[in-house]
């Protein structure tokens, strides 16, 4: 049978951080990634500073190249003009995001819009097995956790098992010890705290139902002991596969062949595939480890450092108890993290695959849409200050319903870094976001290939290095420093891809080039990219920047040319879904800092008159993240992650209590929002 469609979807010790979180968010999810030295060191042109290509946007346009938009909509790549065009309009909210947007929130609720209801799905603790514990916060265990649904769920994805059934795949990126634990010392953390947090990472698999909540109803409930439901932890297998499995650089004293990794760290978004299985990313894996210091070889350091490895205890202390976490003993096992993870949730004896072939970072998420010749094609951002946007080509085709040879498309392929080039003047790209000479932030740009297969495309390194350091690759080959690029997502309707620029405040005005016009970008930005000839797997394309986040009063702004007067204010990007209408959804992490508000979900046109009309459809509590957005005509599903993080906050100091009220500590949740009316999302 074929497989059901996926849905594309604060220690009180420390310093508060303008970075846009807490001091407790930015230690345990990235180990202060921001506050530490950028890992990228390369020489690689800022290419506002060079002039544009003979392969200018505009020469693209006069070649037919880029993709006409469906619908006869006037895209930002298909304009012209040489002075800004006049803001859009408003006049008759695109279908799909016809609801009243909220107002900017700053309490510890979560909000949506009026006429709409929301309802918890499955909180951390909460059991997926029947004989799992209820949830007790004050006596927890490892055991207990591996039955209940993880921490800090991230991702979300949805498949429909008809007769009213779904299945949610999530993953969880980290832990917040001080949030979990009661009496936690983060010097001295104990064997038992440890374990736990262990099995509170990784990955579930779980069945949910919503026929008994009503008609008109669109909440959803976990199905219990479903057999599809499953955990995966730090001690589970995973297998390396292809080109670089088995590689030295990957063997360790527990693994001779290099081929078996336990565990997976870190995942944040991620991406269902057209043939059933679910991506999910390995992202900030370098806070695991400790002692980088104590490694002497200047090979090993170097790569190392480009991968945000430094010091000497790490800050979890995980090394105490599993030598695996100690460079000094097992310079290794650093290596076998930073991959696309593909799961197959449909079989749950399946053992999950660290995909090799899509490289090796700090992986945001990885989406799939298939070219005009049947390969599958996946985007990738790595997620660190001026890092790299990435693409893989696979090298067969997706064939519909063949589940053994899909399963071999991630393994044999060729992995692409973009570079980026703008065709403005250096002159008119001085950093403040102030609109070039022809209106708009765009140019054309190419993908430069690494590797392909066992073929090294980049001198003096061989195809497993690539692959395993594949940082220092897009390094040598010039690849364009980007600002954060986390989720890319491909318009299920256009082609066209969309790119999420978290932010990046160490971006000096010297540095600003078109793809990244401002400096000390605190709100981040969205490119929109458009494959030559419409075809996923080319080997060039166009680009613009679709919005230039912020507040709306804030000249440096701009929403694909819409009245700013209209939209609601929106700082950096991270998650991005489509709906069945083809509006882009955007879930963001930063605006606390940055616009002192929640962090919150918004709908935006990509298409006609309403194009740039952002519009905020739900608030998260204080302190928490808006993760794994999937926008369905029933209902939105967004993930809530550590909630209540907010500097002061701790497990006897809680400075939240939702979703649970009283007096209880916050608990990171899967909630369903959908309209009391039973009627269709965003619909009139």
């Amino acid at each position: 049978m074929p497989r059901p469609s996926p849905r594309r979807s604060l220690l009180p010790m420390l310093a508060a951080h303008s970075g846009g979180r807490s001091a407790m968010t930015c230690e345990y999810r990235c180990g202060n990634a921001c506050f530490h030295k950028v890992p990228n060191t390369s020489s690689n042109a800022y290419f506002g500073d060079v002039a544009a290509s003979a392969f200018s946007r505009r020469a693209a346009l006069q070649a037919g190249t880029v993709l006409a938009l469906a619908g006869g909509a006037t895209s930002a790549l298909g304009q012209g003009a040489a002075a800004a065009p006049p803001p859009h309009a408003p006049g008759g909210t695109a279908v799909g995001l016809r609801f009243e947007p909220i107002q900017q929130q700053t309490g510890d609720a979560f909000t949506v819009p009026p006429g709409y209801l929301h309802d918890v799905v499955i909180r951390w603790g909460d059991p997926i097995f029947s004989d799992a514990p209820e949830f007790d916060p004050e006596n927890q265990s490892a055991e207990a956790q591996l039955r209940q649904f993880g921490y800090n769920n991230d991702h979300v994805g949805l498949f429909d098992l008809g007769r009213g059934e779904h299945l949610i795949v999530a993953n969880h990126e980290y832990s917040s010890e001080p949030m979990m634990f009661p009496r936690y010392d983060p010097e001295n953390p104990t064997q038992a705290q440890v374990e736990t947090a262990w099995a509170a990472h990784g990955l579930t698999v779980v069945a949910v139902s919503g026929e008994w909540r009503g008609r008109r109803s669109r909440a959803l409930d976990p199905v219990l002991d479903h057999p599809l439901n499953r955990r995966l932890h730090t001690s589970s297998e995973f297998e390396l596969t292809g080109p670089a499995a088995g590689s030295e650089l990957l063997r360790t004293s527990a693994d001779a062949e290099g081929r078996t990794v336990l565990g997976t760290l870190n995942n944040c978004a991620g991406g269902l595939t057209p043939w059933g299985t679910w991506l999910t990313a390995e992202e900030n894996f370098n806070q695991y480890f400790a002692n980088a210091d104590a490694v002497a070889d200047p090979t090993a350091r170097e790569r190392l450092s480009r991968y945000g490895a430094t010091g000497g205890e790490s800050g979890r202390k995980w090394e105490r108890f599993d030598a695996r976490f100690d460079l000094a003993l097992e310079p290794n096992e650093f290596n076998r993290f930073g991959w696309i993870v593909e799961v197959d949730p449909f079989d749950p004896t399946s053992t999950p695959k660290k995909r090799t072939a899509l490289g090796r970072f700090k992986h945001e998420a990885a989406n799939v849409q298939i070219a005009a010749d049947g390969r599958a094609v996946a985007y990738m951002g790595d997620d660190e200050r001026f890092d790299y946007l990435y693409k893989f080509v696979s090298d067969e085709a997706y064939v519909e319903g063949d589940v053994a040879h899909n399963a071999t498309l991630l393994d044999n392929g060729t992995l692409y870094v973009a570079r980026l080039t703008g065709d403005s003047p250096a002159s008119q790209i001085d950093g403040s976001g102030t609109l070039p000479g022809d209106g708009e932030f765009d140019g054309s740009g190419e993908w430069i290939p690494l590797v392909s297969g066992n073929t090294s495309h980049v001198p003096g390194m061989t195809a497993q290095e690539v692959l395993i350091f594949t940082r220092q690759a897009g390094d040598a080959v010039g690849a364009t420093k980007m600002d954060r690029p986390e989720d890319v997502e491909p318009s299920p309707r256009t082609g066209a891809v969309y790119v999420a620029l978290t932010n990046n405040t160490s971006r000096t005005a010297a540095q600003a080039e078109e793809p990244n016009p401002r400096a000390v970008n605190k709100f981040g930005h969205v490119l929109e990219l458009v494959e030559a000839g419409s075809d996923a797997s080319a080997a060039t394309f166009a680009w613009s920047i679709f919005l230039l986040c912020g507040d709306p009063e804030d000249p440096s702004t701009y929403f694909a040319g819409y009245d700013k007067s209209q939209v609601s204010p929106i700082s950096c990007p991270d998650n991005l879904a489509f709906d069945d209408h083809g509006n882009l959804w955007i879930s963001t992490d930063g605006q606390p800092g940055t616009l002192g508000t929640n962090d919150a979900l918004y709908g935006v046109a990509v298409e006609g008159r309403q194009r740039g009309e952002v519009r905020q459809f739900l608030a998260v509590p204080a302190g928490g993240e808006t993760c794994g957005p999937v926008i369905t005509d029933d209902r939105v599903l967004v993930a809530v992650q550590h909630p209540g993080e907010v500097d002061g906050a701790s497990y006897e100091t809680p400075l939240s209590h939702w979703p649970d009220g009283g007096s209880s500590i916050p608990r990171p949740s899967v909630v369903a929002t959908y309209r009391a009316d039973g009627k269709k999302i965003g619909h009139a």
